[in-house]
């Protein structure tokens, strides 16, 4: 699901850093990388040939195979080790927004829940379509968690409903408004062919069909969250979601994301009287 704090680390003062630069391989400023691919040919030199003239085209010269693997009687994996000749400016690189919204304890998510919603914010969480890789869902809603922190699980003001592997929209749509759930989460590992976008775009469609008189998440609809390796190509808008994670995510960025999303009157430094 996208990590967030890793933006402080990019602000290194700028005196502390050269404008340009360029990558490396075996020693700083030598430019070379290595990139791995395959192609639909059979494993042998004509296929390294292939492999190299495709690594001149994409600017490494000079450029060796290191590593090529037949995959079936028709099919090649390589790696190739090369030079490029291209500069990066790296001054010229606007330092990405942080969160927008502030990182909670475990104590300040319920003690949010708590005093603002009166009840327990129930969450659903699923793997849709043809999607059998439970990881990434697992790793935010079971209480073992992830990097060292627990799943949502954890926290006794949330109710967690996690529905596994390969669930369909239509089953995701009928249990989030048979639990009244307060967020659905959807985990998308399998990429192929942007099944991760085809899926969660249908998702999307048809929660705001179910909910056509909701005016926003947490106004008539759930929360909407995407999550998965591969969502950096696309925006919320153009998914139809409410929010995407990417790799890394945590558990507590989740957690800290939903009461900034659903209760957006309470915050840690100026919480309701009652709290």
């Amino acid at each position: 699901m996208r990590p967030q704090d890793s933006a402080t680390t990019d602000r290194t003062a700028p005196q502390d850093l050269p404008s340009i630069i360029r990558p490396y391989g075996d020693t700083t400023g030598d430019a070379m990388v290595q990139l791995s691919f395959s192609l639909p040919v059979p494993a042998g030199k004509r296929a390294e040939l292939a492999a190299l003239q495709l690594a001149g085209k994409m600017g490494l010269d000079p450029a060796s195979v290191v590593h090529s693997k037949p995959m079936g009687p028709n099919f090649t994996f390589f790696i190739v080790y090369g030079k490029v000749n291209h500069l990066i400016d790296y001054a010229g690189i606007e330092v990405p927004e942080g969160r927008e919204y502030p990182l909670l304890s475990a104590k300040e998510i319920d003690l949010a829940i708590r005093t603002v919603l009166n009840r327990r914010m129930v969450v659903v969480g699923a793997c849709i379509g043809t999607d059998a890789h439970t990881v990434g869902i697992d790793a935010i809603l079971n209480v073992k968690g992830f990097a060292g922190e627990k799943g949502l699980e954890y926290h006794r003001e949330i109710q967690v409903i996690n529905m596994g592997a390969q669930v369909t929209v239509e089953e995701l749509v009928e249990r989030a408004k048979a639990e009244n759930a307060d967020a659905v989460l959807v985990s998308q590992v399998v990429t192929q062919k942007n099944a991760h976008i085809h899926n969660t775009k249908q998702m999307a469609a048809a929660f705001h069909a179910a909910y056509p008189t909701a005016v926003g998440p947490g106004m008539g609809r759930p929360l909407l969250i995407a999550g998965g390796p591969r969502f950096d190509t696309v925006t919320e808008q153009e998914l139809g979601v409410d929010r995407i994670f990417g790799k890394g995510t945590t558990p507590r960025e989740v957690a800290s994301y939903l009461v900034h999303a659903l209760l957006p009157s309470w915050t840690p430094e100026n919480p309701p009287e009652n709290a």
